[in-house]
């Protein structure tokens, strides 16, 4: 997936990407060509090899697990050479792209960033935990690194190089900087390392559910030849945003899941009938009952008095949500 970038971009100053820790200041440079070495070359790598490359940018080196004959030929069409792992190589390049699976996210960053110039600059691509991330830019932080946790808040699959990040870090203003050149929309955000995923992940959380939800209704809808009809009444939510539509839940929640609760059940209930396993409305019942429980606690209490504001609701549901 390329970007329009077929010529090469050329970027007429430094980038200053600015270390909170130490009040220091890395000078990055991205002058015409980056260099860059890609830790990682599935599909979220391969996708970016491509635009960088498209760019003006070239690729000076792949690490990966896999040595095989088609990962061979991924490499050589992007003319790099290919590695197994991280080394001295590393030192050739201005930038070190981590794009592997999240949870091997920080071990690759102890691997690597010793082997990084010090006027070098590491981004972390990966879905790492953000305490992974935030100990992964502690260790850049000690060689005087920049680091950028960078959250890829969509699917590659849609939209390619395209996608929107969101950067955080001592070096995510360098990174912006770095992807606007290619035209991939890029935002960097205050904070540390850690927050953009931390933001990636609770993002997830909406759209995975809501994926989730889709995959068991409409399951459910076309075995029962309704699903033409079910788009037609779940029409009206097309006319609202979902910022608005998602704080209505929320100040309703509070006051209506009891009785939301019993339509639940008869919903599952309609699954269970149809020969469907209701999975995703099971969780659903619980989290209902378990509001409903604090509703019916707080009443005998003579405490239940919550303002109907987003902040004030979500207040009283915290307490609720918590393990211990």
């Amino acid at each position: 997936m390329y970007l329009n970038c077929a010529k090469p971009r050329v970027f007429t100053g430094y980038i200053r990407a600015f270390s909170l820790r130490y009040n220091a200041v890395c000078i990055f440079n991205v002058f015409m060509m980056m260099k860059i070495a890609l830790i990682g070359c599935g599909e979220v790598g391969s996708c970016y090899a491509e635009a960088w490359l498209a760019g003006g940018h070239r690729i000076v080196g792949i690490c990966e697990v896999r040595q095989d004959a088609q990962m061979q030929a991924r490499a050589q069409s992007f003319g790099s050479a290919l590695y197994a792992e991280p080394g001295a190589w590393l030192q050739e390049a201005d930038m070190v792209v981590s794009a592997v699976f999240g949870h091997a996210a920080l071990a690759v960053a102890r691997q690597a960033l010793p082997h990084l110039r010090p006027d070098a600059a590491y981004a972390d691509f990966t879905t790492a935990s953000a305490a992974d991330m935030r100990a992964a830019a502690d260790v850049a932080a000690s060689a005087g690194i920049p680091f950028t946790d960078v959250a890829i808040m969509g699917a590659i699959a849609l939209l390619g190089a395209r996608t929107p990040l969101l950067c955080a870090g001592t070096g995510a203003d360098a990174v912006v900087a770095f992807t606007a050149g290619c035209g991939a929309p890029a935002q960097a955000i205050a904070g540390q390392a850690g927050d953009a995923v931390r933001l990636k992940l609770l993002r997830s959380i909406m759209t995975k559910g809501m994926e989730s939800l889709a995959v068991e209704c409409m399951v459910a809808a076309e075995s029962m030849g309704l699903r033409a009809s079910l788009y037609e009444v779940l029409s009206d939510m097309d006319r609202t945003p979902l910022t608005t539509f998602v704080d209505s839940f929320v100040r309703s929640h509070v006051l209506h899941a009891p009785r939301r609760l019993a339509e639940v059940r008869e919903a599952r209930e309609q699954l269970v009938e149809a020969g469907l396993q209701p999975l995703v409305l099971d969780g659903v019942e619980r989290l209902f009952a378990r509001t409903t429980q604090g509703i019916e606690a707080a009443r005998e209490a003579g405490s239940f008095n919550v303002p109907d504001s987003v902040e004030a609701r979500l207040a009283w549901l915290t307490p609720l949500a918590r393990t211990s």
